[in-house]
């Protein structure tokens, strides 16, 4: 057994490694051709034009900016629901609502975009003015279906700190309240940073949701009811027609995509170095 361990984890390592090699192998040199600079700070996003012309600049920040709204939304809203479902919540309404905050996990993402442009688009549109299809839209959406990550890492993590945590601080005279937040919170925050950067990895990642309620301009924001493009939204929508060098420009934003995913990770792990110090 213990060899059929090392080989399942020597297939999943050399997994990534594969996905890195050709991310990398074939994006770099199409990154090379335009410019490194040209491609990562151009604002005109116009493959199909002469000359051709593939900067992503507008694209990072739609995705920058929807994701910070997701965090915003998800995050605020998702950890105080944690910290209901752990410590506040009576048994009989938790057994209603955690099976319901799972069931949200289990909803594809099309579905979550069905219910964007039915719903959220004519009401952003009724309601704030433009055309519905934006960067608050978006970002609301995301924030919906980042929450399940987030309470269930979060959750699990706080009801993971030790008991006698809780109960001392109620021996010090604290309250139920400055127990839970003021003792049982700060031993936990590991666990919460996980449940974080996994929901900001997915809202990073998510491309139908998206596609469906973001308007897909390739142009610089104009403000948060103005319609934006994000990196993978702008890969699933021109990679099935792309060739040569506008091919190998979309595997280059699969590239940077990529990178921000490690560049969180990394941001993660040094927090909890810092922590364990």
């Amino acid at each position: 057994m213990e060899g059929v361990f090392l080989i399942a984890a020597l297939t999943s390592i050399l997994s990534v490694f594969l996905i890195c090699l050709f991310l990398f192998v074939n994006g770099i040199p199409g990154m090379a051709k335009i410019g490194v600079f040209n491609f990562l700070l151009g604002t005109e996003w116009a493959p199909t034009d002469t000359p051709a012309s593939f900067g992503i600049f507008p694209m990072i920040l739609g995705s920058l900016y929807v994701t910070a709204g997701a965090i915003i939304i998800g995050v605020s809203i998702g950890l105080f629901t944690a910290i209901f479902l752990a410590k506040f919540c009576p048994e009989r309404i938790h057994r209603v609502l955690k099976p319901a905050v799972d069931i949200l996990a289990g909803i594809p993402s099309v579905v979550y975009g069905f219910f964007g442009i039915v719903v959220m688009v004519p009401f952003v549109r009724t309601y704030f003015g433009g055309s519905g299809s934006s960067i608050l839209t978006a970002s609301v959406l995301l924030g919906i279906m980042i929450l399940p990550t987030i309470i269930g890492v979060a959750e699990s993590a706080i009801r993971a700190v030790p008991e006698n945590y809780y109960e001392g601080a109620l021996a010090l005279g604290a309250t139920h309240e400055r127990g839970v937040f003021f003792a049982v919170l700060p031993a936990a925050t590991s666990g919460i940073m996980a449940g974080v950067v996994l929901g900001i990895g997915r809202a990073i990642g998510e491309t139908m949701a998206v596609i469906l309620v973001a308007g897909n301009q390739a142009r610089m924001p104009t403000g948060v009811l103005g319609g934006i493009r994000t990196l993978t939204a702008n890969i699933v929508l021109e990679m099935g027609y792309a060739a040569d060098l506008h091919r190998e420009a979309l595997i280059a934003t699969g590239v940077v995509l990529f990178v921000f995913i490690l560049m969180i990770n990394l941001l993660f792990s040094l927090l909890k170095r810092r922590q364990a110090r």
